[in-house]
């Protein structure tokens, strides 16, 4: 089993294989763009991870990647989508950040 994630998610230690996508599909990275049907392929080996975008039966034009609009004025969900870092960095807020380094 894969299991492809933007690391929004707990209980990952059953998976075989969970590469973390980034940037998160919150803020218009490539989990964004998939829908049922969608054929996406992985290749160990070559560390790839392929999407294929099917167009609709109505023949729209190709899925594009876009920033939603702000959904936060204030509280928890504001600071989250100004602080939060992505998967690559360790999902934690920038803020909490400090230049303290243990010695070892």
């Amino acid at each position: 089993m894969v299991r492809l994630s933007d690391a929004r998610m707990s209980g990952n230690q059953l998976w075989r294989l969970h590469p973390a996508l980034s940037p998160e599909s919150y803020i218009g990275g490539p989990l964004a763009l998939v829908r049922n049907g969608d054929l996406i392929t992985l290749d160990v080996a070559a560390r790839t991870i392929n999407l294929r975008c099917f167009r609709s039966r109505t023949g729209t034009a190709p899925r594009r990647m876009k920033q939603p609009e702000t959904r936060f004025e204030r509280g928890y969900g504001w600071m989250f989508t100004r602080h939060i870092k992505q998967a690559n960095e360790g999902c934690d807020f920038d803020f909490l950040e400090t230049g303290f380094r243990r010695a070892g």
